[in-house]
């Protein structure tokens, strides 16, 4: 019952339910009293995000694993699957900061602070009326099913539709910062600008590798591309990769992400960075070895020169940046240099490029949320805190704070016992076996650079004494202490026994056409 001519329902009922629990919270958003709609659509969103990670996790186990539908629309293979999985998982920990932060960058953002603001009770949650953002569940949820989407996408339109799928609603969530309009309208326009663009060329390119192999199908312009290559194959794969490169953030099409990082919500930023790069490199993966894998002598050496300048770039911006979240939005830079670098290996069943990269992806994605959920969390009178002076002294005050947010930038920096440490191994390991000594010699370089910016704020909240006007930390609630905490533990255990995943990776294989 399952079935239907060229569609298997029972490989995409995780994808669907998400696409149904968004339309959901549409008509939540449209029909639902107001003060009904926060617990509503938080527990839609969780439900939903459950559930579906329930169904991956059983479709990644079951028989039913690599096979295609939609007449070759959708791959669902290991690789495919262990990104969804990945997406959602990184999804339930943003909700979890959603559902914490109704107010945006207000004084009463965490509802242990509730009791600081002036006024009685009731003129509290007056004041508080039609402040809740209800709206970022759906959206969230939209985003969430386009790369969902992304990831297993098996032909040229089906990548394309959720290109736009997941992209639409990031534009629409990174303008939600009401009490910093400007900055975050700024970084919206900026984003949905680019966006554009970048779009275009990617459907220009799209059109051009359809002209030139006459199919859809990854795995059928792959099989032309063996027979022989032409100026048209060449220019559409240069295009594509423009749009693809933009979504990761990659130099020279990166100038949106400080300042989305910077402008957008710090709960949008901490999922959007973790999930969308997830994503992104599951879908670059899979077109490059199934559709260009026959050009890789081709577009191995220009993405050489990508993931080269991407890590120098990245690595050096974020020394000279004051506030955390540009920082941190420079660090991401230079991380996608280095998974860039682990795209330039080959495809192995065994441990090659895809198994590397997904691993990396894993590290970043825990790392990245529990730094921004401690983000968050660091504030002052008017609102959270993003100069890096404030948090001077921060050691002292919070330790335990202060210390698991070094654990994430120790992670990110690659040091010994964290899972970035294993990540950075392997994509190196998978570029050293298909001969990139080059690119690898200066990704160690653009690790000893990060190590600098990352230990500087470690000293900053340790060694250095607070400022009269020092960042305070608010008490979080049990949803962000819970992500902050699996994140830690996420991010130590894959350091010190990543065995488990990596063997699950080995097992998922590479990616099928």
């Amino acid at each position: 019952m399952f079935e239907s001519p060229g569609i298997s329902y029972a490989t995409l009922w995780p994808v669907l339910l998400v696409l149904g629990v968004a339309c959901a919270g549409v008509m939540v958003e449209a029909f639902a009293p107001r003060a009904a709609r926060f617990n509503a659509q938080v527990g839609l969103a969780v439900v939903g995000l459950a559930a579906a990670l329930a169904g991956t996790v059983a479709i990644g186990s079951g028989a039913s694993l690599g096979a295609s539908t939609g007449e070759g629309a959708l791959i669902v293979d290991g690789p495919g699957v262990f990104s969804q999985g990945l997406v959602l998982l990184v999804s339930l920990g943003g909700v979890a900061l959603f559902a914490e932060r109704r107010l945006d960058n207000g004084v009463s953002v965490f509802a242990g602070q509730a009791a600081a603001l002036p006024g009685t009770p009731a003129e509290r949650t007056a004041s508080q009326r039609g402040l809740e953002h209800t709206e970022v569940y759906p959206l969230m949820m939209f985003a969430v099913g386009g790369m969902m989407l992304f990831c297993i996408s098996g032909d040229l339109l089906m990548l394309f539709v959720a290109l736009e799928v997941l992209s639409l609603p990031l534009y629409l969530l990174t303008g939600l910062a009401r009490r910093r309009r400007l900055l975050s309208q700024e970084a919206a326009l900026k984003y949905f600008l680019l966006g554009a663009f970048s779009s275009g060329f990617f459907l220009y390119g799209l059109a051009l590798v359809y002209g030139f192999a006459g199919s859809m199908s990854l795995a059928e312009i792959g099989a032309v591309a063996e027979e022989g290559s032409s100026p048209l194959l060449l220019l559409g794969i240069g295009l594509m990769a423009v749009g693809l490169l933009f979504k990761t953030g990659a130099v020279p099409f990166h100038s949106w992400t400080p300042d989305v990082y910077q402008g957008a919500p710090t709960p949008v930023t901490a999922w959007m960075s973790a999930a969308t790069k997830i994503a992104a490199f599951a879908a670059m993966l899979r077109l490059f070895y199934v559709a260009f894998g026959a050009e890789g002598d081709i577009w191995r050496p220009a993405i050489g020169v990508v993931a080269v300048l991407t890590m120098l770039l990245g690595a050096s911006f974020a020394i000279v940046q004051s506030d955390v979240k540009r920082m941190l939005g420079y660090s991401a830079v230079a991380h996608t240099g280095f998974l860039l670098t682990g795209l330039l290996g080959v495809q192995d069943d065994a441990f090659g490029s895809t198994q590397a990269v997904l691993f990396y992806l894993t590290a970043y994605g825990f790392a990245t949320l529990g730094a921004f959920a401690i983000v968050s969390l660091v504030r002052g009178p008017n609102g959270e805190v993003g100069s890096l002076d404030r948090w001077a002294g921060l050691g002292r005050t919070n330790p335990w704070v202060a210390a698991t947010f070094a654990v994430f930038l120790l992670s990110m920096a690659g040091l010994p016992l964290t899972a970035g440490f294993i990540g950075k191994w392997g994509v190196f390991a998978a570029a050293l076996g298909a001969g990139q000594w080059p690119v690898v010699g200066i990704a160690i370089v653009s690790s000893i650079i990060a190590v600098f910016f990352y230990v500087r704020v470690i000293m900053l909240m340790f060694f250095n004494d607070a400022r009269e006007d020092a960042a305070t930390v608010a008490t979080p609630s049990y949803a962000t202490s819970g992500v902050i905490a699996l994140s830690a533990v996420a991010t130590v255990a894959l350091g010190v026994i990543p065995g488990p995943v990596l063997s699950l990776l080995v097992d998922a294989g590479g990616f099928i056409g």
